[in-house]
C-alpha cells in the first residue's frame, strides 16, 4: 500500500492521478446524496399529513426504517469508494480522557456568546413560525427526556460523526492541508443540517470536531465531544425555566460574556497543550 499522508498538502492518489476520495466535490455529492434519500420520503409523507391532518412523516417505524437504511447505505457507499481499511476510515486511537471534561467546559463557555450570535443572524433572517413546529419534534416524542436522549445525544453523534469526521474526513486529510480539510468538514457538517439559524454553532462545533480528528485520529473521541455539545444544549432546552431562574439571572449579558470568554478559552487553551503533538503518519 501506498504511503498516505494526512493534511500536509501533498495529494497522493490511490493510482497514479487520482486523489484519494472523497475530494470536496466528492464529500458535498455524499451528503447530498443522504439529504435526498431522506427527502425521497420525507416530502411525500409531509404532503399527506398536510392535505390530511395525519402524522405519517412522524411514525416510529417511517423513522427507523428510514434513518437506519439511509445512514447504511451512506457509510457502505462512502466506505466503499475509499478502498481503505475499516480501522483508517473510521481511526480509533487511545485519547487523554481529560479531553472530554476540557470539551464540556468549552461548549459550556460558547453556548452564551453562541446565543448572541444566533440572535443577531435572526435579526437578519427572521425565524419562521414552521421552523420551531419542526425544531420542536425533535425533542418531543413518546418515551419524554430519554427518547430525546437517545436521539439527540446517542444517535446523531454517532451516525454524523461516522460520515463527516468518518469518511469525509478521511478523504480531506489526503487531499488537502489540515486547516482546508478541517474548514471544508466544518461547512459541510453545518450545511447539512439546513439550519441558517443554528449556523455558527453547528459550523464552531464541526471546526472543532474536524481539529480534534487530525490532531487525536480517534473517532471516538469526536462521537463524544459531539454528544456532549447535544447534550448540553438539550439540558438547556429542558431546564430552560430553572436556568432562568437561578443566580445566572443575576449577571449582566456583558458579564455573562466575558466569564463565558474565559471559560472557553481557558479550555481550549488546555486541549491545545494536550494535543500539541500531531500523530505520528500513517502509512
Amino acid at each position: 500500500m501506498e504511503n498516505v499522508n494526512y493534511g500536509n498538502g501533498e495529494e497522493q492518489g490511490i493510482q497514479v492521478g487520482e486523489k484519494p476520495y472523497p475530494t470536496v466535490m466528492q464529500a458535498i455529492h455524499l451528503v447530498v446524496l443522504y439529504i435526498f434519500i431522506q427527502a425521497l420520503v420525507d416530502f411525500p409523507l409531509a404532503l399527506i399529513d398536510l392535505y390530511k391532518d395525519t402524522e405519517y412523516l412522524y411514525h416510529p417505524i417511517k423513522k427507523v426504517v428510514l434513518g437506519v437504511g439511509s445512514v447504511v447505505f451512506v457509510l457502505w457507499y462512502g466506505f466503499r469508494k475509499t478502498g481503505n481499511p475499516v480501522r483508517d476510515v473510521f481511526p480509533m486511537r487511545k485519547f487523554s480522557l481529560w479531553l472530554l471534561p476540557l470539551l464540556f467546559l468549552f461548549f459550556l463557555g460558547v453556548q452564551q456568546w453562541l446565543t448572541v450570535i444566533n440572535s443577531g443572524v435572526e435579526k437578519v433572517i427572521p425565524t419562521p413560525p414552521w421552523f420551531w413546529e419542526l425544531f420542536s419534534k425533535i425533542f418531543d416524542n413518546d418515551f419524554g427526556f430519554w427518547g430525546a436522549f437517545m436521539k439527540v445525544v446517542v444517535i446523531a453523534p454517532v451516525v454524523e460523526e461516522l460520515i463527516f469526521r468518518g469518511v469525509i474526513m478521511h478523504g480531506l486529510m489526503r487531499n488537502y492541508r489540515a486547516g482546508t480539510a478541517i474548514f471544508y468538514s466544518g461547512l459541510l457538517f453545518a450545511l447539512f443540517h439546513l439550519n441558517p439559524w443554528q449556523f455558527p454553532a453547528t459550523f464552531m462545533l464541526g471546526l472543532l470536531l474536524g481539529w480534534l480528528m487530525i490532531r487525536t485520529r480517534s473517532i471516538l473521541l469526536c462521537i463524544a465531544g459531539h454528544a456532549i455539545n447535544n447534550l448540553l444544549v438539550l439540558l438547556t432546552i429542558t431546564y430552560q425555566e430553572e436556568i432562568a431562574a437561578s443566580f445566572l439571572s443575576s449577571l449582566t449579558i456583558a458579564e455573562m460574556l466575558a466569564a463565558s470568554a474565559v471559560l472557553a478559552g481557558a479550555a481550549l487553551a488546555l486541549m491545545i497543550i494536550l494535543n500539541r503533538k500531531q500523530p505520528k503518519q500513517n502509512t
